[in-house]
């Protein structure tokens, strides 16, 4: 059905974003009764040791704490969305503050890195540049296909998330992930009690847990307001787009483009296509470069 016109355009207010929407109200997970439907068997897991264990599916509990459902919004996901980024690779300079803002508005440890900005070279004859990497949000997400417990979900605005509370710390989803794109938890996390003590959301992954996965989540929190993602906003150099699949439009902050257009002016593509994994990140070739390549960090202004 075709959305009302005013509905369906409001998200072009990306390229403004200097003011927030409605806050979101904080969501909580809420327990409910188990499936009945669990059958007795075997499931082969891998243990926080290395070691591959072999459990019963109906003690699955036991690994995992309490199996809250997550709340229903959280997995259904944001209505007549198809969330989209656009990395431009040419006005990439390593400044790594697309790192670091997703570090602080998530309680990362500065070891743990949901965006990896990657040196890459294409081959000895062509000069290095940096890539920054994020969860990719596939439509065909093979972590999703693994995952034992329904922890790794995949919403219909595009967006593939992780309920830790179900969560059971197998790593099946991050050997399936051919990006690489996912870490894991191995010792508590060094939070404030503020932060401890934040309602959980599967939109927020806030509070972390101990010996769950995590990844890049396209800060749903943020789009619910009409915003785009912290990364985005903070790149000084306008590198990531952000958008509306649906609206056929993407903003980097300053910006508001033509999703299609951009694509096919720039010769967007996406990685590893012939896995079938259809992402929602598109790449945009590293030429006409508004900086030369340096392997020095750029530091902080």
């Amino acid at each position: 059905m075709q959305k009302p016109e005013n509905d369906r355009r409001d998200f072009i207010k990306l390229s403004v974003l200097a003011t927030a929407g409605a806050a979101c109200g904080s969501t909580l997970c809420s327990c409910g009764d188990q499936a009945s439907d669990n059958i007795s068997k075997k499931i082969k897991l891998l243990s926080q040791d290395g070691e591959l264990i072999e459990v019963d599916n109906d003690i699955l509990l036991e690994y995992s704490g309490p199996m809250c459902a997550p709340p229903k919004e959280a997995r259904k996901g944001i209505l007549g969305r198809k969330f989209v980024m656009v990395i431009d690779l040419a006005r990439c300079g390593n400044a790594r503050k697309c790192v670091s803002a997703c570090q602080k508005m998530h309680h990362l440890p500065t070891e743990k890195e949901w965006i990896k900005v990657l040196k890459m070279q294409d081959n000895e004859m062509s000069s290095p540049y940096w890539q920054p990497t994020t969860c990719f949000h596939c439509d065909h997400p093979p972590c999703v296909k693994v995952c034992p417990v329904d922890a790794t979900f995949k919403r219909t605005d595009g967006i593939v998330l992780i309920d830790t509370d179900r969560c059971i710390g197998c790593r099946f989803c991050m050997v399936a992930c051919p990006y690489s794109a996912r870490v894991f938890d191995w010792s508590e996390p060094e939070i404030s009690p503020e932060v401890a003590a934040l309602p959980y959301s599967p939109e927020t992954g806030v509070p972390p847990k101990k010996g769950t996965v995590s990844k890049c989540d396209f800060c749903p929190d943020k789009l619910r307001k009409g915003e785009i993602p912290y990364c985005a906003t903070a790149c000084p150099n306008g590198v990531i787009y952000f958008g509306d699949e649906n609206e056929d439009t993407v903003s980097n902050g300053e910006e508001t483009l033509r999703l299609s257009q951009l694509l096919e002016d720039r010769a967007g593509y996406r990685l590893m296509e012939d896995f079938g994994t259809k992402p929602r990140v598109y790449y945009l070739p590293p030429v006409n470069r508004a900086f030369p390549f340096e392997e020095e960090e750029t530091s902080a202004s």
